[in-house]
């Protein structure tokens, strides 16, 4: 999960990044259809965690 956030955060402009985690976290919900998956809702989290800069600095703190 680590590499493909690097790879997001590094191909996808910041505001785009939240609105493709709104996207993928509103993709997650709708989980029980055949191509979406609940697997969405934590990845989504992720990205939108990207571009809010006091989660990002809460996770960081966190993880030392």
């Amino acid at each position: 999960m680590r590499r493909l956030l690097v790879r997001i955060r590094a191909r996808v402009p910041p505001g785009l990044r939240l609105v493709l985690g709104l996207l993928l976290i509103v993709g997650g919900i709708l989980g029980f259809l055949p191509v979406l998956g609940f697997w969405m809702i934590p990845l989504g989290f992720a990205v939108a965690a990207l571009d809010v800069v006091p989660v990002w600095r809460w996770l960081k703190r966190r993880r030392e």
